[in-house]
């Protein structure tokens, strides 16, 4: 029996769930495309939306595809039907990373704390309390990772200090970069709804005490320049791992990002994502240890958490020009 094809209002708020995700610089890397024949949205990656220079492996842009795709089986999900996915389903098209069909009716109800949460959750670069989070949320938060294949660790004092000087290196590496500096500084932008891009607001205050390194999309930080805010003298840091690291890896490691960001927003836990030190090939293979057994983690983020203020949200692009439709062509 053919699956039902869902009308233009259902349609629409399933890519707008989705697009609610995070991404670096918040550049949306994303495109949908619905086949009605077989009621499926197919996600792809908007190339032109990538970081040439930042991200030149789309690394990053695979995980912030994975996060948005996480919240489009959410919204599925919602709206009572069971989300069939599929990570990269053509071989032969590479820009193609997932399909999600509408599938029956879903086998398991819907986390409605996790749909209601993921339209409001954003990044938040302010200064944090040294509120302790409790032992039962940081659990939580490594069981959602661990449901979407991936590994959330806490690492001990001296390996938390060692990800900060790292990240920091990889800042600091970034501000001396002629590209990569230029690249980043194109993505502050007054919000517009049509450039997308971090708005000025969104960007946060610098620390100037230097204990977190906070990024520069300025590029051009001076010590005089530093907003005096204080930040939290030992940031709390978790890091999220898998066991392999192919573009497959790439994409679940977003689903499991952002799971953890939406049971964080749930517990009115706010984060920040620390990417420079990811950034850096390096940079990255020196965040994580190999284990005695000689098998080695991949490091896909570093998440910073916290209590505090959410900060502004930042814009996202309308569902018509994010969405590919024959059938639908009137979307908001």
């Amino acid at each position: 029996m053919p699956t039902a094809v869902p009308d233009g209002p259902t349609l629409a708020t399933l890519v707008s769930a989705s697009a609610a995700a995070p991404s670096i610089h918040n550049t949306q890397p994303w495109r949908f495309r619905f086949d009605p024949d077989t009621s499926t949205l197919e996600v792809r990656a908007a190339a032109e939306r990538g970081l040439r220079h930042t991200d030149p492996t789309g690394r990053a842009l695979h995980v912030s595809v994975g996060c948005a795709l996480l919240n489009l089986r959410i919204a599925v999900a919602h709206f009572a039907r069971e989300p069939v996915t599929r990570l990269l389903p053509r071989p032969d098209e590479p820009g193609l990373l997932a399909t999600v069909r509408l599938g029956g009716p879903a086998r398991f109800s819907a986390a409605p704390r996790l749909y209601d949460v993921l339209w409001r959750r954003h990044s938040s670069r302010l200064p944090f309390s040294d509120r302790p989070l409790p032992g039962a949320v940081l659990a939580e938060l490594a069981e959602a990772a661990h449901t979407e294949g991936a590994v959330l660790g806490r690492p001990e004092p001296a390996a938390a200090d060692r990800l900060l000087r790292l990240t920091q290196e990889g800042e600091q590496r970034t501000r001396a970069h002629r590209e990569r500096a230029a690249e980043s500084r194109r993505w502050v932008r007054e919000p517009d709804h049509t450039g997308l891009g971090l708005p000025p607001a969104a960007v946060g205050p610098q620390d100037h005490r230097e204990h977190i390194p906070m990024r520069d999309f300025g590029a051009h930080r001076h010590a005089a320049d530093l907003t005096a805010r204080p930040f939290e003298a030992r940031p709390r840091l978790v890091m999220l791992t898998t066991a392999h690291d192919r573009r497959a890896d790439w994409l679940r490691a977003g689903q499991a990002l952002q799971r953890v960001l939406l049971v964080a927003t749930v517990h009115d836990v706010r984060a920040s994502l620390l990417h420079q030190a990811l950034e850096w090939p390096d940079l990255r293979e020196r965040l994580v240890s190999a284990p005695s057994d000689d098998r080695r983690a991949h490091a896909q983020m570093v998440i910073r958490l916290g209590y505090g203020s959410e900060g502004p949200p930042s814009p996202r692009r309308p569902t018509s020009q994010a969405l590919e439709s024959d059938v639908l062509p009137v979307l908001p």
